[in-house]
């Protein structure tokens, strides 16, 4: 990179010499002058030597310039390439932030709405209506362009949005029965549910070190659990059902979405489930729930103690933490690798399991953070042993 700066900053000031050929025999040329290229020389031999080492004089002092700007340039790279560096790991930063800030009010917002509010389908409806107007204003406004589904990826997108839809209303039910914090700890358990359904399905068989880590996490999950002051059978199995859900996405997008020439990206392919998940929602809920806005309901969740105004703006800012902390989160898996991406993953649930529980003033009894706490431990564990790869046999 050095000869290659050297040569181009040398190029333009190369002397290029020509001879003056005499136009005819009998022309003599004039003393003392010599063609430099667009420059005149003395070439007399009383003034030759002082004349030569002028120009040697001058020579030198370019080629000392020139050399003074091929060795800066390396220098100046360097110090961008530092800058944009520092830039980049300010613009992750500030990306995992907004991710973990988003999912905090998320939590304690969609708690507050489920616990006067006892519909999860209908809350999970409305929270896929919100985000579904932000994909339409995102795709409007040209911010993110917008994607073309062919037939063949809406038969892959279909099956997944419907796990999605299912995951989430687990979720939902869960939150609404059991604490936020109980609820984040049972799905610290995702890892187990993806090495077995990987086995099962696309077989991918985990290693040594991937199986080791399994076991604080089962062990500490189940400590947890025993000691759970909020524990409900609904709550458990609905948190556990979502982790099976949400796992069974996870694998099942890696074994339809195999044509990278189909593929769609992270942020379309989410936007198109979430869509597809509303349009799926919105009637079931009804069928399930029944009309759920009317005014005998929404005075009951004010005697439960939200007004009608906090319970709508809630619910709206619950819909909005929803959509697009998951938007951030695939912004952020284009960003850096999945190891990394879950390691943050487990950092957030930390993350919101204190949160709320400073919130909401959840109970929590020693042997109660203990298990909470190994569960995390086995979850950090596991996104370090992804990253060990076997040895070639």
């Amino acid at each position: 990179m050095e000869s290659y700066a050297c040569a181009l900053a040398l190029y333009p000031l190369t002397p290029f010499l020509k001879s003056v050929k005499p136009t005819s025999r009998n022309t003599k040329p004039q003393p003392g002058l010599v063609s430099c290229r667009g420059k005149l020389c003395l070439h007399s031999d009383s003034s030759f030597n002082r004349k030569s080492s002028v120009s040697l004089f001058v020579s030198n002092q370019r080629w000392n310039g020139l050399k003074v700007r091929a060795a800066s340039v390396p220098g100046n790279t360097g110090e961008t390439q530092q800058s944009k560096d520092s830039v980049g790991t300010l613009k992750l930063g500030s990306m995992f932030a907004i991710w973990y800030l988003l999912n905090i009010y998320f939590n304690i917002y969609n708690k507050q709405v489920l616990k006067v509010y006892p519909f999860p389908a209908t809350v999970t409806a409305f929270q896929f209506g919100c985000g579904t107007v932000l994909i339409l204003l995102m795709w409007g406004l040209n911010l993110y362009p917008r994607p073309k589904v062919t037939r063949s990826q809406f038969a892959a997108i279909l099956p997944l949005a419907v796990i999605h839809t299912m995951g989430n209303i687990l979720t939902n039910i869960s939150l609404g029965k059991v604490a936020v914090s109980f609820t984040h700890t049972i799905k610290a358990m995702e890892p187990f549910f993806t090495v077995v359904l990987s086995a099962l399905f696309i077989g991918e068989w985990p290693s040594i070190w991937v199986v080791f880590s399994l076991v604080p996490i089962v062990g500490g999950v189940a400590l947890a659990s025993f000691t759970e002051a909020s524990f409900n059978w609904i709550g458990f199995t609905s948190a556990m059902a979502s982790n099976l859900t949400n796992q069974s996405r996870n694998v099942l997008s890696k074994k339809f979405m195999v044509n990278k020439e189909e593929a769609l990206d992270n942020i379309n392919l989410f936007s198109i489930i979430t869509i597809i998940s509303f349009l799926l929602l919105a009637p079931v809920a009804i069928l399930m729930e029944g009309v759920k806005f009317s005014p005998s309901y929404l005075q009951f969740a004010a005697n439960q103690g939200l007004n009608v105004r906090e319970l709508c703006v809630r619910s709206l800012l619950a819909g909005f933490c929803f959509h697009t902390y998951q938007q951030v989160s695939y912004i952020i898996l284009q960003m850096v690798s999945p190891v990394t991406h879950s390691v943050g993953n487990c950092v957030k649930r930390v993350v919101v399991i204190i949160s709320s529980v400073i919130f909401f003033q959840t109970p929590v009894t020693p042997i109660n953070s203990l298990g909470t706490a190994v569960a995390l431990a086995g979850v950090f564990l596991y996104s370090r042993a992804k990253r060990i790869k076997p040895k070639a046999t």
